[in-house]
């Protein structure tokens, strides 16, 4: 801003003296208007607004410093600069009385031209410093009132509060004005075991130690709010602390994340020791049973049925570990599919009991069912529910002492759904496990007469597939020792929907009866097989077993022989392993289809490998038959007797 664009006031009731101030200011390029006495002086301040007033203290109506007084008391006028002139001789009491009045200098005469122009701009600079500093100060307050963060700005000693920000009165739930009157007010929020700490650390703030808290506030309401808490001095061009700043922020959401994750790291780590104990467990019985088979008499008969019982049943509980590994990894990727139809839960039921029966017999429990005789039509994946409901039961059977009770119930309730409930009288669920319960890998307590087992996998998947059949979920006891109910809800079909279902399938006890009662029954015939698996053991036995079968069995254990062996061989069937070295079982396939002399040849794919898009790419690559290791007798039976084109209908 140039000199002409500022307004001077100059008052004086000296002509003379008033001419010669004028020509001295408008000499140094100000605009000047003129004022005879105290009265115009105000009038004109008032309505013109000068940047400064140049005022004699001597007037005929009103004395210069009550001008003053009365221009800095106005809030239109405070702003204006006033420098106090007054003549020879006054004395030093004056000059305290013009300043104490508000005068932003004073000066006496005589006053020198140079001196005059030298206040003049000297108070101009303070004015500019002056409204530079308000204006930061007005966007430092509208940006502290517009972020969700608290800013507070407190006496060097953190003793007297001197602003806080909007986002207080939201954030501790307390009105601001209670901290005018107790500037320690916001304490009275801070969760009462950490009331004490925090307050002990502010104390020591003001003194430049560090002070990063986070604590709990309490609301009104009974809730609580996370908050991090941080204090800085504030220091002034000279490095000097003059002031203590605050920033208090809302960690809520991020301290839940962490609750959550440490949970879930928990959660992980047991699950390891879990799987690490459960995976040992089968291990060390076939180990056993191996080496008695191989110490034992040939023809002790029994002795090698019990050790090929303890095998079968031992890799069956493998099985099973894997089974429910696969499920959580669909779970996690979203990729857990059903594959929905019009459903009788009878069937349904049936194939869950006949799951876990052995289960149920094995601890010796005695078993009710109170099913209605009438149909009862859902529409939802039968083999999905029926692994839902038999979970259930193997829960309960699994707590619940030896020699327990357990009963499954499904009653139709009135809004056209249907519940499925397994009751037992083990040992029951503490109120602390029982909003947890059908977390993924939530371990309970024990029963007294058995080991730890299971990877706290089925009551999750269970709750799981009843969201995704539009159902719930949900557990009840009493206490420790008083026994369990879960309840499975599922929505039922409409009368018209039930009434035009195809009739089910006879279905057999097990639920690989299921998918046989699709296929046409076919007796297996004697066949030429070619056996392809660079895992030597694997393979032999597999050998031996077909061999025993009644099958014609050829072993090779590379891909690269495979097409040699089959062209002098001729098999009628081919099993492959799909991870082989060099040449995989995919491309292996693809070369076999090639040739013509394959081009009916059944192709049988023997792989670890058991998700929807391993078994797409076995399909894409010829093979007829899909079996996931380890295959045992009854898959291996139904591929080599069934049609080829029926490849993938075992899931």
């Amino acid at each position: 801003m140039s000199n002409s664009d500022i307004l001077i006031l100059n008052v004086d009731d000296n002509d003379g003296a008033r001419y010669v101030k004028t020509r001295i200011l408008q000499g140094a390029g100000f605009e000047v208007i003129e004022a005879a006495n105290g009265t115009d002086a105000l009038t004109m301040a008032r309505r013109l607004r000068p940047t400064l007033v140049l005022l004699d203290v001597k007037l005929p109506d009103i004395n210069g410093i009550e001008v003053c007084r009365q221009l800095k008391s106005d809030p239109a006028t405070w702003t204006i600069l006033v420098l106090q002139t007054s003549a020879a001789l006054t004395g030093r009491d004056d000059k305290i009385r013009g300043l104490e009045g508000g005068a932003d200098n004073y000066l006496a005469a005589p006053i020198e031209a140079d001196e005059l122009i030298a206040n003049v701009n000297a108070l101009l600079r303070l004015q500019r410093v002056q409204a530079d500093l308000r204006n930061s100060e007005e966007r430092f307050r509208q940006l502290t009132d517009n972020i969700e963060d608290v800013f507070w700005m407190f006496s060097l000693d953190g003793s007297a509060l001197l602003y806080v920000s909007n986002a207080y009165a939201g954030m501790w739930g307390r009105q601001p004005q209670a901290l005018e009157r107790t500037p320690g007010d916001w304490l009275e929020a801070i969760h009462a075991e950490d009331r004490a700490p925090v307050a002990a650390r502010w104390q020591l703030a003001g003194a430049g130690e560090p002070f990063d808290e986070e604590y709990r506030l309490t609301l009104a309401d009974g809730g609580v709010r996370w908050v991090r808490d941080r204090a800085f001095l504030v220091r002034d061009a000279a490095n000097v602390p003059y002031r203590l700043a605050r920033i208090t922020s809302d960690i809520t959401e991020r301290r839940d994340m962490e609750d959550r994750l440490h949970a879930a790291d928990d959660n992980k780590n047991d699950f390891l020791a879990t799987l690490a104990h459960e995976l040992r467990n089968p291990l060390s019985p076939i180990r056993n049973a191996v080496a008695l088979m191989g110490e034992a008499a040939p023809d002790n008969e029994a002795l090698h049925r019990k050790a090929r019982q303890i095998i079968v049943r031992q890799v069956a509980h493998l099985s099973r570990l894997v089974d429910d590994l696969l499920d959580v990894a669909r779970i996690s990727q979203g990729k857990l599919t059903l594959q929905l139809q019009r459903t009788e839960l009878h069937a349904v039921v049936d194939v869950a009991l006949e799951t876990a029966q052995p289960m149920l017999a094995s601890r010796q429990h005695s078993l009710t069912v109170d099913v209605p005789p009438e149909p009862m039509w859902i529409h939802g994946d039968p083999v999905r529910l029926a692994q839902a409901i038999g979970n259930l039961l193997h829960n309960a059977a699994k707590f619940t002492n030896r020699g327990g009770q357990v009963r499954l119930q499904v009653k139709l309730l009135p809004d056209r759904r249907v519940s499925i409930a397994v009751h037992d009288n083990g040992i029951g669920i503490t109120s602390y496990n029982l909003p947890r319960i059908f977390h993924m890998f939530a371990q309970g307590a024990t029963a007294q007469d058995r080991a730890h087992d299971g990877l706290g996998i089925g009551l999750s998947l269970v709750s799981t597939l009843a969201r995704m059949h539009n159902g719930s979920v949900h557990a009840s006891s009493p206490g420790i020792d008083l026994g369990s109910s879960f309840e499975l809800v599922l929505p039922l079909l409409v009368d018209e929907q039930a009434a035009a279902a195809p009739a089910p399938p006879p279905v057999e006890a097990g639920p690989e009866a299921l998918a046989a009662a699709l296929r046409p029954a076919r007796k297996p015939g004697v066949r030429r097989l070619l056996l392809v698996d660079d895992n030597v053991d694997s393979s032999e036995v597999m050998g031996e077993l077909l061999g025993i079968l009644g099958h014609d069995v050829m072993l090779v254990h590379d891909a690269e022989r495979a097409l040699d062996v089959a062209r002098d061989y001729l098999p009628d069937t081919i099993i492959l392993d799909i991870g082989m070295p060099k040449i995989d079982g995919y491309t292996l396939a693809r070369m076999l289809r090639a040739d013509p002399l394959f081009a009916g040849t059944r192709l049988i794919a023997h792989t670890g490998y058991g998700a929807e898009q391993d078994r797409r790419k076995t399909r894409d690559a010829g093979f007829d038959f899909h079996l996931v290791k380890p295959a045992n007798l009854d898959e291996l039976g139904r591929s080599l007797g069934a049609l080829p084109g029926h490849a993938h209908e075992k899931e």
